[in-house]
């Protein structure tokens, strides 16, 4: 058989060749091993009949304190006759080479034979550590001491110093009388072995006992004993897991489900929460739509909140039904993470794993009773909110806003709500109507005033001279203000005889006219006027 191609360092070699010194030079005396029978002991030796014309006697110092308290007349074992006599008369003789010459020749068999030895790592040396097998000090290299690697530190290499357990034989150089042997190799001899038994239980669907080796952000890694499997965040629970390290620690022994493994890649897929039923599959006979159940708040999206109302089932609740009254454009203006609300189930979808949620269906929907509170005519007050291009929103009671729009907000003309109301004042509007399918309330703040256009007939009769403000000037012409809530419209064609191109050449706004009443409309609320009509004096005012 080939030497394995591991030797003592240079640099211990000495330190090794000295402890095994010893032993050269016994098997090269004369001596032999015998079957000796202690006839007495004393504190500091022991007498021994060993077939000779005189006892043989070795010393106390060769036993640990157990076993020499343990001996007692009569009891065999063997030991080295050395044949030399010692002063008393008596033979020297030794247990410990007797157990060194048998042990040798153990090990060079052991090592034709590839056999494991029981040894003690007794010592720390130079890359290495002295190890004890049947009375023989072998070497075992650092790297051969652990599965892992272990640092050339004296520090973390005494901590294996006392560890009993079995060593191969790598190596024999019986001229040196050098002996190499490795803890690691039956270590990974048995790890093989357990790994190809794991092999045959990694079934899918097989129940596992491991100890959590790593934790990430991802997953969990699982020691089966030969194999490392994944356990993934999202199969640790049905529910929502914020980490890993929120339910699991490293050390932790943990039974998990195999779910998938690659012979290939050696890649094992477990399961935690597979343990357990999936709460979606009997979820209907649990919840039923329009219950009104409690939950906690454990997430936002841009269009919702997800609510869990028990381990494992989060429904969503949409912004649009967070509030019946207000215009949400984030769950956050209504819902903070971690709040305890109450939600109604408006669908459940167990096929896909979906729960719609309302929190605004809890309580009753104020637009309910708005037609009954607010009726038609009504006059109503409030605060004005918001202001807008086209109007204003009035605040009333239980969260209904009513728009009061900008063609209702005042009999005269109006360029922007602004002019008219801010936000904040306070006013009185009447309710013009009510649609409960769009949930809009409409209000007019001119409908509180008489209607100037109800005399206009009257007041500007055709053929009458008016005098008015222009208020407005266009391409066609010019709107004149003659009193609040009544304008005419003053055509481009009837400012002179004389040809005009553009009304702005001879008017401009805030320009204090005369002009003669020449059309009158009040269904459609219009009047027309005209300068021509007036004769000099009107031309005059217009030439001003």
């Amino acid at each position: 058989m080939m030497e394995n191609d591991y030797r003592l360092p240079d640099e211990s070699s000495e330190d090794f060749a000295a402890m095994l010194e010893e032993d050269m030079r016994q098997r090269e005396e004369s001596g032999r091993i015998v079957q000796a029978t202690v006839v007495q002991k004393n504190d500091s030796e022991i007498l021994l009949d060993i077939n000779e014309k005189v006892e043989g006697v070795v010393q106390r110092s060769e036993f640990t304190d157990e076993e020499f308290e343990r001996l007692k007349t009569g009891d065999t074992f063997e030991v080295f006759n050395t044949g030399r006599r010692e002063d008393s008369g008596f033979i020297r003789a030794s247990k410990q080479k007797a157990d060194q010459r048998r042990g040798w020749d153990d090990i060079v068999a052991g090592f034709e034979e590839g056999r494991l030895f029981e040894g003690t790592i007794v010592d720390v040396v130079n890359r290495g550590f002295t190890v004890n097998i049947n009375g023989v000090r072998a070497f075992l290299p650092l790297s051969q001491v652990d599965l892992r690697q272990v640092r050339d530190n004296p520090e973390e290499m005494r901590t294996y110093v006392g560890l009993t357990g079995q060593f191969k034989v790598i190596n024999v150089s019986p001229k040196r009388h050098n002996v190499v042997v490795s803890r690691r190799a039956p270590l990974e001899e048995e790890k093989n072995k357990a790994k190809q038994q794991l092999i045959e239980k990694l079934v899918p669907g097989s129940l596992l006992t491991g100890r959590v080796k790593n934790i990430t952000e991802y997953g969990v890694f699982i020691d089966l004993g030969g194999f490392d499997g994944l356990l993934h965040i999202t199969d640790i629970s049905w529910g929502r897991v914020s980490h890993p390290s929120a339910v699991f620690s490293e050390g932790d022994e943990v039974e998990v489900v195999v779910l998938d493994f690659n012979p290939q890649n050696e890649r094992v897929s477990l399961g935690y929460k597979q343990k357990s039923d999936d709460p979606w599959n009997n979820i209907a006979e649990r919840c039923e739509c329009g219950t009104v159940v409690k939950g906690k708040v454990v997430s936002f999206v841009d269009y919702g909140a997800f609510v869990e109302i028990e381990p494992g089932i989060e429904g969503l609740i949409h912004i649009s039904e967070m509030s019946w009254t207000s215009r949400v454009r984030s769950p956050s203006q209504v819902l903070k993470i971690g709040d305890e609300v109450e939600v109604r189930i408006l669908d459940i979808d167990s096929e896909n794993r979906r729960l719609s949620l309302s929190l605004r269906a809890v309580r009753p929907n104020p637009w309910d009773v708005v037609g009954e509170r607010y009726p038609v005519g009504t006059v109503v007050k409030g605060k004005i909110k918001n202001i807008t291009e086209f109007g204003a929103f009035l605040g009333l009671d239980e969260g209904v806003d009513g728009l009061i729009h900008i063609s209702d907000m005042s009999w005269s003309r109006s360029n922007h709500p602004s002019e008219i109301v801010k936000v904040g004042d306070e006013v009185e509007a009447k309710v013009l109507a009510f649609d409960r399918e769009k949930e809009r309330l409409s209000l007019g703040l001119k409908q509180l005033e008489e209607n100037p256009w109800d005399v206009v007939e009257k007041q500007f009769p055709i053929g009458s001279r008016v005098s008015g403000t222009v208020v407005n000037l266009t391409d066609f012409g010019a709107f004149v203000k003659l009193e609040d809530g009544v304008e005419g419209l003053l055509h481009v064609s009837e400012i002179s005889h004389d040809r005009i191109e553009r009304p702005s050449d001879v008017l401009s706004v805030g320009q204090q006219i005369e002009a003669a009443v020449i059309k009158m409309s009040k269904e459609d609320r219009r009047i027309g006027l005209s300068m021509k009509e007036v004769g000099e004096g009107g031309a005059e005012s217009a030439s001003e």
